[in-house]
């Protein structure tokens, strides 16, 4: 079984609103929505689970019935890791089913990325993660913001979702390895010492992080038909 798994219980404080981001308007629909209609396309997953707060004001006042595979969990934690490894423990999966985590915040996901990341990692031992090669020239930084050094671009990619695990090894990983430094479910299955799969993503799977960043995604959502059908 492939289930996605959508973490969606933070503030969004870098967005400088008071309303979290997953649910501040992007083309006239809740930023959440743009996300689940991507996800919904996608043939090959069997559930679409959403990890909101406990305490989430803002769910119930839209209408999600037309995602027919949608469910909901109100587990989410302090953290995103901490809201993947609620959501793992309490969405009733298999251990060896397939979780795809993929970030509330990026809207502007291709459903076909997704399918082929399932094709490709289906039989895979481990997994692997939505990735795309560094294009920019890197500089490392020093006290006053002046530069240390150039840092050597070859074979660093930006790590995208969905993160494609398997629900216990995810769960086991999560629960030994929670910090400050697993900012991704890739890098707590990296911490158990094995090596998930990069799988080729796309520049525009752009996450949401600063407010300028809804301008740009309504931009890409125009450009390839703004996730309209489901």
């Amino acid at each position: 079984m492939n289930i996605a798994l959508v973490p969606a219980a933070g503030s969004g404080s870098r967005m400088a609103s008071v309303t979290p981001k997953q649910y501040l308007d992007l083309a006239s629909k809740p930023l959440i929505w743009h996300t689940l209609s991507a996800l919904a396309k996608v043939a090959e997953l069997d559930r679409i689970v959403v990890v909101i707060s406990p305490e989430d004001e803002w769910w119930d006042s839209f209408d999600w019935s037309e995602f027919k595979r949608l469910e909901v969990l109100r587990c989410g934690g302090a953290s995103r890791a901490e809201s993947v490894l609620n959501g793992l423990q309490t969405l009733q999966a298999g251990p060896e089913d397939w979780a795809l985590v993929h970030d509330a915040a990026r809207p502007c996901l291709d459903p076909a990325l997704v399918s082929q990341m399932i094709i490709e990692l289906v039989n895979h031992p481990i997994g692997g993660i939505l990735a795309v090669p560094v294009a920019d020239t890197l500089k490392l930084a020093q006290a006053g913001q002046h530069i240390a050094h150039t840092h050597p671009r070859n074979g660093l990619w930006q790590a995208q979702t969905p993160q494609m695990f398997r629900v216990a090894q995810l769960a086991h990983a999560l629960a030994a390895g929670m910090g400050p430094d697993i900012t991704d479910e890739a890098s707590a299955i990296e911490k158990l010492g094995l090596q998930p799969k990069l799988v080729m993503g796309s520049p525009w799977n752009l996450k949401v992080t600063y407010p300028q960043d809804l301008r740009l995604a309504k931009l890409i959502l125009a450009a390839t038909g703004d996730n309209s059908e489901i």
